[in-house]
């Protein structure tokens, strides 16, 4: 076993170890003993490590960058892909051809382009609305107050297959409490995936009901 998919059953253990626990045991508030799937984040990572997880029998990914995945992933092998890095307008023909799940979905003009281009190449992808959960000017999402208009004109105006919602809390802050906020949002936009936590802050995650984290540092560090 290589030491990346030992990292990668260390991971696999650490969810099953949270997921089994009694809600006295792990918080006094809403954990919903939810097992989340685990996304591995391949960014900067070669095919030839990549494949060690495929081996293993992992099957979904994320990457940041439309380019570096479309070089990557010429062949899936069966593999489901997320996007989980911003999204340019000129770039998103090649994304929907690609990855089977977009989960920054971030503002109306995207949106536009994305039905557009949906309804030229015949497909059907599926999507997460990001949002700004810390109200960071330095970060894409969009704003909360904004939500549930922004997931209503998507899927009812443009047809598009929203999901669930995607965040990244502020750096250096506890993340619980937006954790918490997003799975609330969710609930009030009637959506039933949350994308929410990373290596760091996984965890905690997991105890607010995620339904999918995203690991990459905790798999593939030096």
């Amino acid at each position: 076993m290589s030491l990346v998919q030992k990292r990668f059953e260390q991971i696999l253990s650490a969810v099953d170890f949270l997921c089994s626990k009694s809600i006295d045991q792990v918080t006094e508030f809403l954990y919903e003993n939810i097992k989340p799937a685990i996304l591995v984040v391949t960014k900067n990572q070669p095919v030839a490590v990549i494949d060690q997880l495929i081996d293993f029998g992992h099957r979904l990914f994320g990457e940041n960058r439309v380019q570096e995945a479309v070089e990557k992933w010429s062949d899936k092998k069966g593999c489901n892909l997320h996007l989980i890095g911003p999204l340019q307008t000129n770039k998103v023909n090649e994304a929907l051809k690609l990855f089977d799940v977009i989960e920054t979905l971030d503002r109306e003009k995207l949106a536009l382009k994305i039905a557009d281009e949906q309804t030229k190449l015949g497909l059907q992808r599926e999507f997460y609305v990001q949002v700004n959960i810390g109200r960071e000017q330095q970060k894409s999402g969009v704003e909360m107050e904004r939500l549930e208009e922004f997931v209503k004109f998507c899927k009812n105006d443009l047809q598009l297959k929203v999901t669930g919602l995607m965040c990244i809390p502020p750096r250096g802050e506890k993340p619980f409490p937006y954790f918490m906020r997003l799975k609330s949002l969710s609930k009030k936009c009637g959506l039933k995936n949350l994308s929410m936590g990373m290596s760091s802050d996984y965890v905690e995650a997991i105890e607010c009901g995620s339904t999918q984290i995203r690991i990459g540092s905790a798999i593939f560090k030096p």
